[in-house]
């Protein structure tokens, strides 16, 4: 049987159609962030549940990384820069981190958001084993992960994509 060369075309076409249809759709789906209760330096509680209608920032970090010590003066103009259009930032210090080196390091710092302790290593465990810092999350207004970065990010693309967030609503 012999196929015209116009029904081959069509049929490869069609395959390109859906194979498209299917990627787009794999992206489109969004991971949940884990539900977690963030406990803070002051000792209040903040839940993911508290977080939804705003984009957050999670970002995994501990006092002995020099990574994170240097992006945090720029996590904190982030925070700055948004928080009135609905913008949150969590830093969650590892748990072998000594809590009173976060401690003193957020006072000193006068870091602007909230920062929580990791004392079980469940948050990151939570978040899909986190080991490495700095490791970040950017979290949309549904409670979907958008953005996974380890390492510092780039922060003007970091601030585009916060930007096109909050305004997405």
């Amino acid at each position: 049987m012999k196929l015209s060369r116009s029904v081959v075309t069509a049929f490869a076409g069609t395959i390109a159609v859906v194979i498209a249809l299917l990627a787009w759709q794999s992206l489109a789906r969004l991971e949940p962030a884990p539900a977690v209760t963030y406990t803070l330096l002051d000792g209040s509680k903040v839940t993911s549940d508290d977080l939804r209608g705003k984009v957050v920032l999670v970002n995994f970090w501990a006092t002995s990384c020099v990574t994170c010590v240097k992006e945090m003066p720029q996590i904190a103009a982030t925070h700055e820069k948004f928080r009135a259009r609905g913008y949150e930032t969590i830093a969650v210090a590892m748990s072998y981190d000594p809590p009173a080196f976060v401690s003193r390091f957020a006072e000193t710092r006068q870091l602007p958001f909230a920062v929580a302790i990791d004392n079980t290593g469940e948050i990151a465990q939570r978040f899909g084993d986190v080991r490495l810092t700095p490791t970040t999350f950017l979290i949309n207004q549904r409670g979907e992960i958008v953005k996974r970065y380890v390492g510092e990010p780039d922060f003007a693309a970091l601030h585009a994509l916060v930007d096109k967030l909050l305004t997405r609503g």
